[in-house]
Formats: structure tokens, sequence, C-alpha cells
């Protein structure tokens, strides 16, 4: 993929910079900068929303430090990923087929898919519910539009990694104004923003589980396949040291691209704390009323920017999560299907919950059970290779990496259990 138009010129680039040669400078990064971009849409999708929404209006600013501890995990997920593919020339799921079984292989591919066209679900209705809160589309026909989109931002492709990294890009750009606007309208209260943000608190258990929500459903498994794939061919270094130096390029690259997506998943957070907490509506959580209750709050400018937003991300992810699919056949199977075929088949669930007329809001909080459920599939191999020397060569994890990124799999995974026993439960 390196060799075609839009891509040769930075891979050109990137290899000077890493050989001491070409740029000076914060220029230096711009090579280096987009896979991170690229999986942090998963980050602030449209299941994001509902959730950060639910949780700020019931109990205010109370739970933002659960949104920072979030971040903090993705950014140590998405560093391992993107160092894996660097070190490996290999994504996480070609790391699998190679490493085990073929019927281990064969039931995580199954999962894998499974969970990525669930979280496609949720991304297509969220840009489905975009399009539908801006120009009053019915949603069936939204959705159609939707699936047109994404499949013309996936026709980028063939141009190279930087013309579809420049588009999600876009996106995410779009979103982090979008929630500028918010904010600036919202008018927080910052002293209590800024206490809330690092002083754990909860308020019985109601906050808890929505804590748990938060925390648990941070990781999406379809893009810590995916990331290392945008890293495992997209600049080749030449030796250890060349390799060394490209994955401190690249934790940059994650440090601000899930530092963005930190602060918006906190700005929606905060929004719904300074609007519907701070008058009382403490049960606005499906997106639809988060929409119009806004319009009386703050105006029609404000509900306008949260559709917009709301759409940006539903492309940009339901576009990333298309993306992800291909990786996991090609890397569990060796295998590829047409990208415009996968792409109409992750469209038909989605189409069938809008004809049959399901709640989406609730549509999206059951996608994130399947989820969950995939997390430990990724989590795990992605930890045990990563921490293996005859592997990763210099760039294995060390200790503290290592107790850090077991200890984070080990607490999504027990928080991701927990909300799947009280959601069998009845709870």
């Amino acid at each position: 993929m390196e060799d075609r138009p839009g891509t040769a010129g930075t891979a050109e680039a990137a290899r000077d910079i890493l050989e001491g040669r070409g740029r000076r400078g914060p220029s230096r990064l711009l090579p280096f900068l987009g896979p991170a971009f690229v999986a942090s849409v998963a980050y602030i999708d449209p299941g994001n929303f509902a959730t950060n929404i639910q949780g700020g209006a019931q109990f205010g600013y109370m739970l933002l430090w659960v949104i920072v501890a979030s971040n903090l995990t993705a950014m140590l997920v998405q560093a391992l990923s993107a160092k894996l593919g660097i070190a490996t020339g290999r994504n996480l799921a070609e790391m699998c087929r190679e490493q085990f079984s073929r019927p281990v292989v064969w039931g995580m591919w199954i999962i894998s898919e499974l969970v990525a066209m669930a979280t496609d679900l949720a991304e297509f209705l969220g840009a489905a519910l975009g399009l539908y809160l801006l120009f009053h589309l019915p949603l069936l026909t939204a959705a159609v539009v939707t699936g047109v989109v994404t499949m013309v931002i996936l026709a980028l492709e063939r141009y190279g990694f930087r013309p579809v990294e420049a588009v999600i890009t876009g996106f995410v750009g779009i979103i982090a104004v979008s929630y500028v606007i918010e904010t600036i309208l919202d008018r927080p209260d910052w002293g209590a923003v800024a206490v809330s943000a690092v002083v754990p608190r909860f308020a019985g258990t109601e906050s808890v589980l929505i804590a748990t929500g938060i925390l648990g459903a941070t990781v999406m498994p379809h893009v810590v396949f995916l990331h290392s794939a945008l890293t495992q061919r997209r600049i080749v270094p030449r030796d250890p040291a060349q390799a060394a130096r490209l994955f401190r390029f690249e934790v940059i690259d994650v440090a601000i691209a899930m530092g963005l997506a930190g602060v918006v998943n906190a700005a929606m957070l905060i929004m719904a704390a300074s609007t519907f907490y701070r008058e009382g509506l403490v049960h606005v959580a499906s997106i639809e009323e988060a929409h119009r209750t806004l319009v009386p709050l703050l105006g029609s400018l404000s509900s306008t920017v949260f559709a917009i937003s709301l759409l940006a991300s539903g492309l940009s992810s339901s576009t990333v999560g298309t993306m992800a699919g291909q990786v996991i056949m090609q890397g569990f199977l060796h295998r590829q299907i047409p990208i415009w075929f996968r792409r109409l088949v992750t469209m038909l669930p989605a189409l069938i919950v809008i004809g049959v007329g399901l709640d989406p809001t609730r549509t999206l909080v059951l996608s994130q059970v399947v989820l969950s459920f995939g997390l430990p599939f990724a989590l795990v191999p992605l930890v045990l290779f990563t921490s293996r020397r005859e592997i990763m060569g210099g760039l294995a994890n060390g200790r503290p990496a290592v107790v850090a990124a077991v200890f984070a799999t080990a607490v999504i995974i027990a928080l991701n259990l927990f909300l799947l026993v009280r959601l069998a439960m009845g709870g």
C-alpha cells in the first residue's frame, strides 16, 4: 500500500526523518500522524454520546474522572496495538493466526466479526440519526444515504492511506469544534469540572453502574485489531533503532489523537451536566431527547451543532468499522471480500432495526453488550504478544508496561463481565 499515490511521499518523508535527514521542528511529526486519529474515532462514536449524556444528566460532573481514567487506558491499549504492527510487520489478527491452533483462530474470527458488525450497527444508526435530526429525513432514507456516503469514503483507499486518514481526521476535527461550541454555550462551572476530573466519587449503585458502562465499554475490540494493521506497513523501519524511533513518533500520534477524543468525551458529559442536570432534567437518556431538549435550554444553534457532531461521528466510525472488518477477515483467514459487499452486509442489521421500528438508542446500548463479550479476544492476545521478546525484539513491553497492561485488561474484562451479569439478572 505504501507505493500508491498519496502514500509514497509520506513514507519517503518519514524514512528521511528516521534516518536523521529532512524536516526539523514540529513539522517532523506530520508524516507519522494519522493511524491513531483513525482509531480514535471509535472512542467518540454514537455509543459514547448515549453513555456520556446519561452520566452527565443523572450525576452532573461527578463521573468526569471516569472519562479521564478511560482515556489513559485507551492510550495504553492503542499504543500497544501500534507497536505490534511496527515491531512485527503483522497485525493482531495475523499474529493470532500464526500463534494459535486452527479451531481457536476460527472461533476468534467468528467472535471478532460479530463484534465488528455489532459495533458498526451502533455507528451506522448514529449517522442515520444525525441525518434524521438535521434534515428530518425518514430514518430508513437516512440509513441508505449513510451507506452511500461511507462507500464513497471507503473508495478513497484505492489512492492510499493518506486520503482516508485526512477525511477521518477532518471528521474528528468537526466533532471537536462542535463540542468547543457546545461548551462555550453551556457555560460550565470550571471549578467543579477540575475537581471532578481528578477526584473519584460515586453516589449510590446507579452511579457505579453508569461509571462501569463508561469505563467498561471504552476499548473497542475492532480498533485494537485495526490499529496494528494501520502501522504494520505504513512506514517500514530498516533496523531496530529505526523501529524504536518510529514507535516514539507513534506514541505522540496516540497521545494527541486519544487526548483529543478524551476531551470530546469530557465535553459530552460536561454539556449534559451543564444543561440537563443543572435544570433538573436527570432522566434525559436518549440521543433524540437530548437533541430536542437542547433547543429550549440553549437555543437552536446548540441542537444543530449537536446533530452535526453526531453525523460526523457516525459516518467516520462506520467507515472505520468496515475497515476493521476487512482487517479481521484478512488476518484470521487470509481472505478478503470486496469492501462494497462488506458495507452492504453490515448495513443490513441497521436497516432491519429501522424497518421494524426498534428504538435506535436502545439498540445502541444492546450492541455494547456484544462488544463487551468480544473484548478479551482482542486484549489478552495483544498483551501476550507485545510482552514476548521473541516476537517484539527490542520493542517488547518492559515490566512497568506489562504490569499496567495486565491490570488495565483485567479491570476492563471484569467490568464488562459485571455489566453482562447485571443484564442477565435483569438489572
